[in-house]
């Protein structure tokens, strides 16, 4: 057998075929190489195979974007057991078979259908085998080979980015690395130049260069400097087939930014400066402010202002953000006493670069001109505060203190004085509108308050709104005008079998006065008490004795005991106060047990508290049970009328509200309309009349209460005819006017639906009373509005 795959293989030397041997042979030729397969059968029928070694034929050669109209030829597929008489058939399996390769089964010719690109894959492994028609067998077993799609310089290189940012130092040596940046190739690196890159500067020159084989941008000039020129746009070009002519090229920018390094100094623009202060300027308050120009940026601009030498009433300080030195003012400035100053300014930057240090100056220097001028100020004290002392023994209108207050201004106008009421609300002191002289206006008690803390104001006399305030304190001084009282209350108690001599209590004083030496107070009592005795410890506390024993209850159940306490300051103050002590029964040990006093006992064994309360409860409940009584015996039913005789003219009153006019369903309305208009009256019978009061009025003339006389016996009849009637007599009360009267019926009752079918013309002639009622009614009359 024998295999023969043609290809076009003219560029590679193909070596001679074997020469065949008798017995059958199978052969392989793929792509470049070949292998020699041969099969050899003995005389018996015994099959025999050896690998004969070669060239290895195993890949087709196939250019990358045919451009042709027809089927791209690959190669062709031959065997030796094709006769060419149409029984051989040759099948193509593996990647891209039947879509992008074909092969004719008869022929064996290969063919690409579509264009490749080996930038999408490179190579396609596929396997062809030889079958025979008839009987479907094999013929040649299953043969690996690959078709390598061959590159062709059709991919331009092409960068990352289409602006790349980068920045270096201004003032930077030629040579200065920058950024680098680098472009890739699709083509086939390792096939010929299509993918080999150079690099070049299309723009930006003289100023930057660039590395043509790895795209490194250097600096090429020196000294270039930020503040004449800041940014730089430069232009890389990568251009593949080595630079040569025809080869394709991609281009990008680069932003070069120079960044700032301290190589300028600050220098002022004007090296004199005037400012102007007032000399009301408080501490610490800014005049002004001078500035220095430095053309770097950030960090190396920042400056920092000082006066050379310092100074006494001014300071200068840096403003961090605006990089400008404020003036501010270090002491009170006084127009009257200076007004005019000057000294220098130093500014310098606040980091240096030590490579532009040498030979330049960083710092500049200016002089300031500072001006005071005159405001009108507020009157000043000659202290701050005054502290003033007074004894509380003072008399009302007595001196106290003075202040002083003067106008700081150069013309010394005139001051008057005046006390903040708020600080002295219970007007104790005043003082003198001219001179400043404080006087008491009530006595002061040092026990009451220590202390007064007031406020005084000084007024310009011409300017009412120059004042000026001062605190005033007060000191009231102590005199020994209170007594010594004892320290707290005693609850002091004597034993029943005290014997004499015996501590009972030990007493303390105080005194609200303060002496310079201390207190020293001294205890007496009534040397004649023949019950008790004092003695003076001598460190202002004293001790009560028993002066006897045999205390009993029954006798006494408590001693008042005076006990005089005296100071020793001047004049000497000395007050009694009493104290009080119980007699109790103790134990042996001197417990108290009880303080009540013994009660004798009656012969019932009842005290004679308990038969008072026994005696109080008794008498109560007879008091109740006699009130009882007599409110039940008071106790009658109200009737229903109060009054038999002419209950014509007796009010009734419901006590149920009604919904008004509208209201038809509670009450028969119909007993406030005319008679005339009527026909059928009913009362309200779900509710008990109560009777309020009666009233009486003068009864009508026969000769001119006939139809009121009618108008009642035909309610009457109604009433004795209803059959929801209530089974006792009830009283109905009508307002009817009779037929007699003017005015007929006021009610809105029975009236017309509109107000306009009316005429209230009538209304004017009825008088001053019905004056207003016309005024309101005459001006809706449908003919006047008309």
């Amino acid at each position: 057998w024998r295999n023969t795959l043609n290809a076009c293989l003219a560029p590679w030397p193909v070596p001679p075929a074997p020469t065949p041997t008798p017995t059958p042979a199978k052969e392989a030729l793929l792509g470049e190489g070949r292998q020699d397969l041969l099969g050899l059968t003995s005389r018996t029928g015994r099959i025999l195979h050896r690998s004969k070694r070669g060239w290895m034929w195993n890949q087709f050669f196939l250019m990358e974007e045919y451009t042709g109209t027809d089927h791209q030829y690959v190669g062709k597929l031959h065997s030796n057991m094709d006769k060419d008489d149409g029984n051989v058939k040759y099948v193509l399996t593996g990647e891209g078979a039947g879509n992008l390769f074909i092969i004719d089964e008869k022929s064996g010719d290969i063919h690409a259908t579509k264009r490749l690109d080996r930038e999408e894959k490179a190579m396609y492994t596929l396997h062809a085998k030889v079958i025979d028609r008839r009987t479907n067998r094999e013929m040649e077993a299953d043969t690996e080979f690959n078709i390598k799609i061959h590159d062709i310089n059709d991919n331009e290189p092409k960068f990352a980015k289409e602006i790349f940012f980068a920045s270096v130092p201004e003032m930077s040596e030629v040579g200065t690395s920058v950024a680098t940046v680098t472009a890739n190739d699709a083509d086939d690196q390792t096939y010929g130049n299509s993918a080999r890159l150079v690099y070049s500067i299309l723009q930006g020159q003289p100023y930057f260069s660039v590395d043509s084989e790895n795209g490194t941008i250097k600096t090429a000039l020196p000294g270039m400097d930020r503040e004449v020129k800041e940014n730089y746009q430069v232009v890389i070009q990568a251009k593949d087939m080595a630079g040569q002519m025809g080869g394709l090229s991609g281009t990008t920018t680069v932003s070069i930014t120079l960044s700032d390094v301290n190589d300028s100094p600050p220098r002022f623009a004007n090296h004199s400066f005037r400012v102007t202060a007032v000399e009301s300027t408080e501490v610490g308050g800014a005049i002004g402010r001078i500035k220095a120009d430095d053309p770097d940026i950030g960090r190396n601009a920042e400056m920092d202002y000082s006066i050379v030498g310092g100074h006494d009433m001014f300071n200068i300080i840096t403003d961090q953000t605006t990089q400008e030195g404020v003036l501010v003012v270090r002491k009170g400035l006084d127009y009257e006493e200076k007004r005019d100053y000057e000294f220098r300014v130093e500014v310098r930057n606040t980091y240096l670069d030590a490579r532009f240090v040498h030979g330049l100056q960083f710092k500049d220097f200016a002089t300031v001109r500072v001006t005071v001028e005159d405001v009108d100020e507020p009157p000043v004290f000659t202290r701050n505060p005054y502290v003033i002392e007074v004894h509380e023994d003072t008399a009302a209108g007595s001196f106290v203190g003075v202040v002083s207050a003067r106008d700081p201004d150069a013309e010394s106008k005139p001051v008057k004085y005046s006390i903040d009421r708020h600080t002295d609300l219970e007007r104790l002191f005043n003082i003198d509108s001219v001179n400043g002289s404080i006087t008491t206006l009530k006595a002061l008690d040092r026990e009451m308050s220590r202390w007064h803390n007031i406020s005084v104001v000084a007024t310009e006399i011409n300017n009412p709104r120059q004042t000026t305030r001062v605190p005033v304190f007060i000191k009231v001084l102590d005199v020994n005008d209170n007594a010594p009282e004892f320290a707290m209350s005693y609850d002091t108690f004597v034993c029943e079998n005290v014997k004499a001599g015996q501590l009972i209590q030990t007493i303390s004083a105080v005194d609200t006065d303060e002496p310079l030496v201390g207190h020293k107070f001294v205890f007496s009592i009534a040397p004649a008490n023949p019950n008790f005795t004092i003695v003076d410890r001598e460190d202002n506390t004293a001790n009560i004795l028993t002066r006897r024993g045999g205390f009993r209850r029954r006798e006494m159940s408590m001693y008042f005991l005076p006990v005089v306490i005296s100071d020793n300051d001047y004049p000497i103050q000395s007050s009694t106060s009493t104290l009080i002590v119980r007699v109790c029964a103790c134990d042996s040990r001197g417990n108290m047990q009880t303080c009540n006093p013994e009660v004798l006992p009656f012969s019932d064994g009842l005290t004679t508290g308990a038969l008072v309360a026994i005696l109080l409860c008794v008498v109560i409940l007879l008091m109740i049970v006699v009130l009882f009584a007599a409110l039940r015996r008071q106790r009658k039913k109200e009737p229903l009328i109060i009054s038999k005789e002419d209950v014509r003219d007796n009010v009734v009153s419901y006590n149920d509200e009604g919904g008004g006019e509208e209201d038809t369903q509670a009450f028969d309305i119909g007993t406030l309309r005319h008679p005339e208009a009527m026909d059928a009256n009913k009362m309200r019978r779900d509710i008990i009349p109560e009777m309020l009061f009666p009233y009486r009025r003068s009864s009508p003339t026969k000769d001119h209460n006939g139809d009121v006389r009618d108008f009642i016996n035909g309610r009457l009849q109604d009433n004795d005819s209803d059959p929801t009637a209530p089974p006792y007599d009830s009283l109905a009360t009508y307002a009817y006017e009779g037929s007699g009267s003017l005015a007929e019926s006021l009610s809105s009752l029975e009236s017309g639906a509109t107000e306009g079918d009316q005429d209230y013309d009538y209304l004017t002639g009825w008088g001053p009373p019905f004056k207003k009622l016309a005024e309101m009614y005459v001006a809706k009359s449908p003919d006047r509005e008309t």
